[in-house]
């Protein structure tokens, strides 16, 4: 596997470019400010009537409507939520992107499942960071960056990589280092990872794992401690050094209880679910549930999210975070500024 650094990209690439970012949520604020902020000439694409325009202003950023902004760039990249990119695309980037202009994404979902199928004229890429954009931009900041993946899907200039490469170093990715990858393998295995392990996996863990302590007897605030707080903790020594450093750091009969009762909790069952989910993704039923439900307004999501917030964890949460006044200090998400 190689590893692309700063020393493998040519930033003036992306410098001679007029880009402009679609979108200014998560991924959107960080991309267009560290662009900005690197250098390059930098537009930003939105609905005059939505809640970013202020905010992208309010930045220091030239914002126009998405027509418009795309109409003048030669990068075009498209950081809206998946539900949303196939309209955009076909009403406002399609009839107004320049002849052999560069199309960029930071997920594959769309042009691997069909919903974008991008004009044979463009190079189109990938370049995506593997982390929040409140992440990628509070890296940025420090000197850093995130780690990030890039992909080819349409490469009619010869140069789709080396723009690819160009824009992960002005967005700090090539400090942290840039894996390439195909637009499949990225988003079969993003939606994967998010499903079985890192949201759906991790949240029903920690609830069941909530419920179990207070259907006991046990006070919230202590199963709130034991099966959320402290998540953090554990995951933190991962992060750092894998599971091998996690289980350095803990207790002796943290570990031993580990082996004994880990492969009980998440089994063989589970595995199979895994592999449910994988099949879903590859074979993109998955997909089409999911455009089916940004087309009917999200009903499930809408009940889900409504039924989370009514969640006994959430509620306790919610007081000892109170008590913990470093946490909000430190949040990474600000909901005023994207």
């Amino acid at each position: 596997m190689k590893v692309y650094y700063d020393k493998d990209a040519d930033l003036s690439l992306i410098k001679g470019k007029q880009i402009t970012i679609v979108g200014y949520g998560s991924q959107g604020h960080a991309h267009a400010q560290n662009l900005k902020d690197s250098g390059c000439k930098v537009t930003v694409g939105l609905r005059k009537s939505g809640a970013s325009w202020k905010k992208a202003e309010a930045a220091g950023l030239d914002v126009r409507e998405v027509a418009e902004a795309v109409s003048s760039a030669d990068i075009v990249m498209i950081l809206l939520p998946d539900e949303n990119i196939p309209a955009v695309y076909y009403n406002d980037v399609e009839p107004n992107i320049k002849q052999g202009a560069t199309l960029a994404f930071a997920h594959g979902f769309n042009v691997h499942y069909n919903q974008v199928v991008p004009r044979d004229d463009l190079d189109v890429i990938m370049v995506a960071p593997k982390g929040p954009g409140h992440t990628v931009r509070s890296e940025y900041l420090k000197g850093g960056g995130v780690p990030s993946l890039i992909a080819v899907h349409q490469d009619r200039s010869g140069k789709a990589k080396d723009i690819a490469l160009s824009y992960a170093a002005a967005n700090g990715g090539t400090k942290g280092g840039v894996i390439e990858t195909n637009f499949r393998e990225e988003t079969e295995t993003d939606l994967f990872g998010e499903q079985a392990v890192l949201c759906g996996g991790a949240v029903e863990l920690v609830k069941m794992g909530f419920e179990t302590l207070t259907e006991a007897g046990y006070a919230p605030e202590m199963a709130y401690f034991e099966c959320l707080h402290e998540l953090k903790l554990i995951v933190d020594l991962m992060y750092e050094g894998g599971i091998a450093n996690m289980n350095y750091s803990i207790s002796n009969n943290a570990e031993y209880g580990e082996y004994v009762t880990g492969p009980e909790v998440i089994n063989e069952q589970s595995r199979e679910a895994m592999r449910a989910a994988l099949k879903r993704i590859q074979t993109g039923e998955y997909a089409k549930m999911f455009i089916q439900e940004g087309r009917t307004n999200y009903p499930s999501m809408t009940a889900r999210r409504r039924l989370n917030a009514a969640h006994p964890i959430e509620q306790v949460g919610s007081q000892l975070r109170d008590m913990m006044p470093w946490i909000k200090k430190n949040k990474l998400v600000d909901q005023s500024k994207n």
